[in-house]
């Protein structure tokens, strides 16, 4: 089975390739960020078909829709037993059908994550699906491919690759692995973001964005995320807004709350991984960490990303959201506690 995004004739090429090579299957094309019913319909077709091998071929979200649909397809029971959050969140109870990642934008870094987003309409939230087993046999990270990525979905995929590369770094789990590929991920991101967003054929720049994804998905395995994230579950659950464009009008606030806080604190070496970020991605080696939010504000706003009110939240849903992103799983590695009345401040001023 090959699972891509809402445009299926993308994977033309792949299917004639298979096809050549004797192979066949059938493409099961995901219009959206992917729901647990997409989830548990794709898994339903995979055994139908008697499915050996899941291929994801797309963005993001066909990533995670092939990863969830590789798993559910050997599971004895339904998704919400597995699921993280809204679930049971049990392991799974059979290793799942082998699967392949072949990634067309750089955002997410779901070609090398063990885990898969899948949105929950009735409970209004995103949760996981999670397990090593889940880990992609094969991810084939090949640049050429996103070079028909569209302006819009470079720069919101990018600025969620440059998102969990941040968020990584300042995790209260990170960790030495990580952080080489945090720094290398924000490099490349911070040098080539625009870039491939005014030229989707240069190949340089397509080259840093896929290796600071692929870096992203790494680092986030292994690290945790942060208060960016925390609020892109609830968000992306209740409202028909993209996943990264939703990272990039957060980052900024979220930054200068978490900065804020770690500013009083004293904490020396917290204070040094700020200070760093801002030499990363103004690399400039006096950098300080109050430099980063200038870069972030200005980064967004070239990128012409839309505040949260565009996608029809109002002020009335803010405590909603903030509660329900305490409570997320991404939450955890945020580098400091912050508190609900803070989470609805940084809501306000990503509207």
């Amino acid at each position: 089975m090959i699972v891509t995004g809402a445009k299926a004739e993308r994977a033309g090429k792949l299917v004639g390739a298979l096809e050549a090579a004797g192979l066949t299957g059938e493409v099961f094309s995901v219009p959206g960020e992917p729901t647990l019913d997409d989830a548990r319909c794709g898994s339903e077709r995979a055994k139908s078909l008697g499915a050996e091998v899941v291929i994801g071929f797309g963005g993001g979200s066909a990533m995670d829709a092939g990863k969830a649909i590789a798993a559910l397809a050997r599971q004895p029971h339904d998704a919400l037993h597995y699921l993280e959050v809204v679930g049971q969140g049990n392991a799974l109870d059979e290793p799942p059908l082998p699967y392949i990642a072949v990634p067309t934008t750089a955002g997410t870094g779901a070609e090398v994550t063990r885990n898969a987003v899948l949105a929950s309409p009735e409970k209004g939230v995103k949760a996981s699906l999670r397990h090593v087993s889940m880990l992609p046999r094969i991810a084939l990270v090949d640049p050429e491919l996103a070079v028909g990525c569209p302006p819009v979905v470079t720069a919101a995929s990018g600025m969620d690759a440059l998102t969990q590369c941040l968020e990584a770094y300042v995790s209260c789990r990170a960790q030495p692995m990580t952080d080489a590929l945090c720094v290398d991920g924000i490099r490349r991101a911070s040098r080539s973001l625009e870039k491939a967003v005014q030229d989707g054929a240069d190949l340089d720049a397509r080259e840093d964005m896929a290796l600071a994804a692929m870096y992203s998905g790494m680092a986030l395995a292994n690290a945790g995320l942060g208060a960016v994230h925390g609020f892109a579950a609830p968000i992306g659950g209740q409202f028909q807004a993209p996943h990264g464009a939703v990272c990039a009008i957060l980052l900024a606030p979220v930054w200068a709350a978490n900065w804020a806080v770690v500013n009083a604190s004293g904490n020396d070496f917290q204070r040094e991984r700020f200070r760093h970020a801002g030499e990363l991605l103004t690399g400039r080696a006096d950098a300080r960490a109050e430099d980063v939010l200038p870069v972030l504000r200005g980064l967004s706003g070239r990128l012409q990303i839309p505040g949260l009110r565009s996608y029809g939240i109002q002020e009335s849903d803010l405590a909603d959201i903030a509660a329900k992103a305490a409570k997320a799983s991404s939450m955890k590695g945020n580098p400091v506690s912050l508190s609900e009345e803070t989470l609805v401040k940084i809501l306000s001023e990503a509207m």
